[in-house]
């Protein structure tokens, strides 16, 4: 069994670090061709200078910040003009942390528009052109925060299982036109985000209570995401697959 996807165009958000980098890159050494997005206008206008020379695979960046609206309204516009998406990966979100008597409205606004409310437009829009070819895969990257909680995660949490309610209703209306939708839901993952989140301290003690013994790397969440993305995935659909080294099994 191979996985391919020469032929194809997958969409992956929030791409320029952490596990959505290595979505990218791993779709890129299987020969597909990238819709990417990214926050920093001149990181991304340096990696679309790299991609000229990118001889594996067609990636194209684009700057979008999806806790504006203008910006998220814009995108979808592009999405709109592809004449086919095969693959979406909905991995952009953000997290600020606090008690929930302390959070600011301004802090909910964003991360909902982000972790949920950018994936909603997002599928709605790349089910369009898959519902066409009747062939898609969707991917969203929830949390173990979708499935746990803990405190300061209350913003985080509520957009994370919104995100697991939006794979599963979805999941049964685009089943008939071959279209799978299912989410990932990584524990503890070795990312810029993950450290800025977290102290020395915290990291310590939570490798400590995870069975793995380990946080997970970027490429262990990132051969889930192939498979579900892959044609060989062909009956999995409206699931969470959690991986996390056992951590919410404790």
């Amino acid at each position: 069994m191979k996985i391919d996807f020469q032929g194809q165009t997958v969409l992956v958000t929030g791409a320029t670090r952490g596990m959505g980098k290595q979505f990218a890159d791993d779709f890129a050494k299987l020969g597909a061709n990238l819709i990417l997005t990214g926050t920093d206008k001149d990181k991304i206008e340096a990696l679309n200078q790299k991609a000229k020379h990118d001889k594996q695979a067609s990636r194209k960046y684009y700057a979008v910040d999806f806790a504006n609206a203008e910006s998220t309204k814009y995108f979808i516009e592009v999405i709109e003009a592809f004449e086919r998406i095969d693959v979406c990966v909905n991995n952009a979100g953000i997290n600020r942390i606090n008690f929930i008597d302390e959070t600011l409205l301004e802090d909910w606004k964003d991360i909902l528009s982000v972790n949920l409310e950018a994936p909603f437009m997002i599928s709605r829009a790349v089910s369009r052109l898959m519902k066409e070819k009747r062939y898609g895969r969707i991917i969203n990257i929830a949390s173990i925060f979708g499935v746990i909680s803990k405190a300061k995660r209350s913003i985080y949490s509520t957009t994370k299982f919104g995100l697991r309610g939006l794979t599963v209703s979805s999941a049964i209306e685009l089943a008939p036109y071959n279209i799978l939708v299912n989410s990932i839901s990584p524990g503890f993952v070795n990312t810029e985000l993950t450290k800025k989140n977290l102290s020395s301290s915290e990291i310590e003690n939570l490798v400590t209570q995870v069975p793995m013994g380990r946080f997970a790397e970027t490429e262990e969440i990132s051969r889930v995401v192939l498979f579900l993305a892959s044609s060989l995935n062909t009956y999995l659909t409206g699931q969470n697959i959690v991986v996390d080294g056992g951590f919410v099994n404790v």
